[in-house]
């Protein structure tokens, strides 16, 4: 019996297709290697995924806001001075999902001094701790702003010279009474980015809930 003759082009077209098959498939199998790798990065969160977008919230973040600057003071050519904290009243909302927090915000500011005139809740759950007033409270408003690391400084369109305290979720605590920076006798300082007054639209003064006294609650101490 005899064995047939293979043609020496079909083996070598054989061999080349094997080769281009063998490179395919290695290059394949590198991708889906690089890909697992990268997927694995990005779930421990070694790095961060390309255009990644964070999960829909069902909440509303605030939007950015404006602090008025301090205004002109007749006889203070250096800017405004602080007020006497006595002379800051204040009315303080609990903003936040934590039953207590507003009542802890008036230990802490009325030993300071400051006048809490009432506290209550918000009608809505804020993310961070803002102060509202009207043009008459800016100066209260800048004094009380520096017992906080930050605050939200929102103008509305009171009257008087009253300051609602909304504290926040993600509250900031008053500073230590050591790290409040301003003096009787020292001028205070515009917040970064602020406009005067007149050049910005008041929003509408907060209104509390029905009265309903908060349950007292440990919290943390200023």
């Amino acid at each position: 019996m005899t064995t047939p003759v293979q043609d020496p082009a079909r083996v070598a077209r054989r061999r080349r297709e094997h080769e281009r098959q063998a490179v395919v498939y290695g290059v394949l199998v590198a991708l889906l290697l690089l890909v697992g790798l990268a997927a694995l990065a990005v779930y421990s969160g070694a790095i961060e995924a390309p255009f990644a977008r964070g999960f829909t919230s069902t909440e509303t973040p605030e939007d950015a806001v404006t602090p008025p600057c301090l205004p002109a003071v007749e006889g203070q050519p250096d800017g405004a001075l602080p007020l006497a904290y006595s002379e800051v009243h204040l009315r303080i909302l609990n903003a936040s999902n934590l039953t207590g927090i507003a009542r802890a915000y008036e230990t802490v500011l009325s030993g300071r001094g400051f006048a809490v005139d009432s506290v209550g809740n918000y009608t809505s759950v804020l993310t961070y701790n803002e102060l509202r007033f009207g043009g008459q409270g800016i100066v209260a408003a800048y004094t009380l702003a520096a017992q906080f690391p930050e605050m939200r400084m929102v103008l509305d369109a009171r009257e008087d010279a009253t300051i609602d305290l909304l504290v926040g979720k993600k509250y900031e605590k008053p500073l230590n009474e050591d790290y409040v920076t301003i003096a009787a006798d020292t001028p205070l300082t515009n917040a970064p980015g602020c406009k005067p007054a007149e050049n910005l639209t008041p929003r509408p003064a907060p209104t509390p809930t029905a009265p309903a006294p908060e349950e007292e609650q440990p919290a943390p101490e200023g």
